[in-house]
C-alpha cells in the first residue's frame, strides 16, 4: 500500500512540475481555484476572458475600462521560457473586441466585436467575427453571418471539431439572453437553434464553452449573480445532467468559462457587475467533468 501511495505521489509531483513548465507559473491549482497572472490587470482596468492558443504558447485576454465602454484584447507569448510583455492582439480594433476562441486546429480565431458590418439592416451591436491563418499569416477579420439572428446581439463564440458554432444571443437590450448553436455548411453557417439545456429553472444563460467533441458544455446562468454550470450531451442534441459547479468555483459572480487545450484546467472570470476588482482564476476541472 505504501508503494502504491508513493508511486501516485511521484506521478502527481511530475504532472504538477510539467504543468508549471507548460503554463510558466510558480503554482498550478488543484480543486481550489487560484488567480492566474494578476499582474496583467492595470489599476484602471477590468480583466475579462482569457484563453490560450492550442499549443499553449500564447495567451489572449480582454481588458475594459471600469465603466465597460471600451474593450480591448491583448496577447502575451512565450519567449525564452518567459511570458512576454503584453501587446494588443492582431485582431484588436478601435471598436470593442472580446469573447475570443480558437478553432480546435488553431487555424481560425472567432471573437465578438462591435465593429461595423457595413451591411444594410444589421444593427450596430456585438456580432461574431473571425480571422483565418493562411500561409502563416492572419487574414483581415470577416463578419460571421448567422442568417436568422442578424438583428440580435451575438457574442462569445466557441467551436467544435465538426465546425458547429456555439454562442450566446440576446435582444439588443441584453434581454432574453440564451445559448444558441449553428451548424457549418460548406463554409457558411445555417440558421441557429437554441440549445436544449435541461435545468430545474430556466434562467437566461451566457458565455458558453463547448468541448471540441461536444461532450460537455460549460456556461454562466444569469441569476442574482452569474454562476457556472456544466451540462452533458445525451448524444441526441440535448444537454442533460446539468449541475452547478463546485461552491469553491461559484463564489462571487462567474463568467467567461474556458477549458485549456490539454483538457485539465477551467479558466473563468470572477467579479460582479458592480465590483471593479475582477480576476481570472483557474482550477483543475477533471473531477467536475467526471461527475455526471
Amino acid at each position: 500500500m505504501k508503494k502504491v501511495y508513493l508511486f501516485l505521489l511521484i506521478i502527481s509531483m511530475f504532472s504538477c512540475n510539467n504543468d508549471k513548465t507548460i503554463f510558466l507559473t510558480e503554482k498550478v491549482p488543484a480543486e481550489t481555484p487560484i488567480v492566474f497572472r494578476p499582474d496583467l490587470i492595470p489599476e484602471d482596468k477590468i480583466i475579462h476572458k482569457g484563453i490560450f492558443n492550442p499549443t499553449i504558447d500564447q495567451y489572449y485576454y480582454t481588458l475594459s475600462n471600469k465603466d465597460y465602454t471600451q474593450f480591448d484584447t491583448y496577447m502575451i507569448e512565450k519567449n525564452h521560457g518567459k511570458w512576454s510583455t503584453p501587446k494588443k492582439a492582431f485582431f484588436n480594433s478601435i471598436h470593442n473586441d472580446h469573447g475570443m476562441i480558437f478553432s480546435p486546429d488553431g487555424n481560425t480565431i472567432y471573437f465578438s466585436s462591435t465593429r461595423p458590418t457595413n451591411m444594410t439592416a444589421i444593427p450596430e451591436t456585438w456580432h461574431i467575427w473571425k480571422s483565418e491563418k493562411i500561409d502563416g499569416k492572419w487574414s483581415k477579420p470577416m463578419y460571421v453571418d448567422i442568417p436568422n439572428l442578424r438583428d440580435k446581439l451575438l457574442s462569445h463564440p466557441t467551436l467544435t471539431h465538426s465546425g458547429t458554432l456555439y454562442f450566446h444571443a440576446s435582444n439588443l437590450d441584453y434581454s432574453e439572453m440564451d445559448i444558441y448553436y449553428a451548424k457549418s455548411n460548406k463554409g457558411t453557417f445555417e440558421n441557429a437553434q437554441k440549445a436544449s439545456i435541461a435545468m430545474e429553472k430556466d434562467f437566461d444563460k451566457c458565455t458558453p464553452y463547448i468541448s471540441p467533441k461536444e461532450e460537455y458544455l460549460v456556461f454562466a446562468s444569469i441569476e442574482d449573480q452569474l454562476d457556472l454550470y456544466i451540462s452533458f450531451s445525451d448524444g441526441s442534441g440535448n444537454w442533460v445532467n446539468t449541475k452547478k459547479l463546485d461552491k469553491s468555483i461559484n463564489t462571487f459572480g462567474q463568467g467567461n468559462p474556458y477549458v485549456t487545450p490539454d483538457h485539465k484546467f477551467l479558466f473563468f472570470t470572477t467579479g460582479s457587475h458592480g465590483n471593479t476588482n475582477w480576476e481570472v482564476k483557474w482550477v483543475h476541472i477533471a473531477s467536475e467533468i467526471a461527475k455526471q
